[in-house]
């Protein structure tokens, strides 16, 4: 038993080697893009404390990210019938960017990767601010 554990364990860091060898070529062989204005820069404000120190106080509020691959609707009676191996189609096609949603806001796109058997996702669009009020509009 103590082997198996020994070998799980070192399989974990073996992953965590894995993901940051991956994320290093990527930072090697894709040259990093000037990072886009989206959002705002916010100055110094005349008084007591900065803004930023006053955004201190939000960094640690967790969130829940979402990654979705796609949605459908079924009826119960099918939803009773799905059994191991069931398979349900979704309303998205294979290689469209997926949604990543934060505290369920579509915040970005991206691609699903793969490194070691673990997934993972690439940001291929971020949605500005403005965007999103666009399509509260809709």
């Amino acid at each position: 038993m103590s082997e198996e554990n020994e070998n799980s364990s070192a399989a974990d860091n073996v992953g965590e080697d894995d993901w940051a060898a991956a994320m290093a070529e990527q930072a090697v062989s894709e040259p990093t893009p000037a990072p886009a204005q989206i959002f705002q820069t916010f100055s110094e404000p005349s008084g007591k404390g900065t803004m930023m120190n006053e955004l201190d106080m939000i960094l640690d509020i967790p969130v829940q990210i979402t990654v979705e691959l796609g949605r459908t609707k079924i009826t119960i009676r099918n939803l009773l019938q799905l059994a191991h191996g069931s398979v349900v189609e979704l309303d998205a096609m294979a290689g469209e960017p997926m949604s990543v949603l934060v505290n369920g806001t579509l915040i970005a796109q991206g691609e699903v990767v793969v490194v070691n058997d673990k997934f993972g996702i690439r940001l291929t669009d971020i949605i500005t601010p403005s965007e999103r009020m666009r399509k509260l509009g809709r």
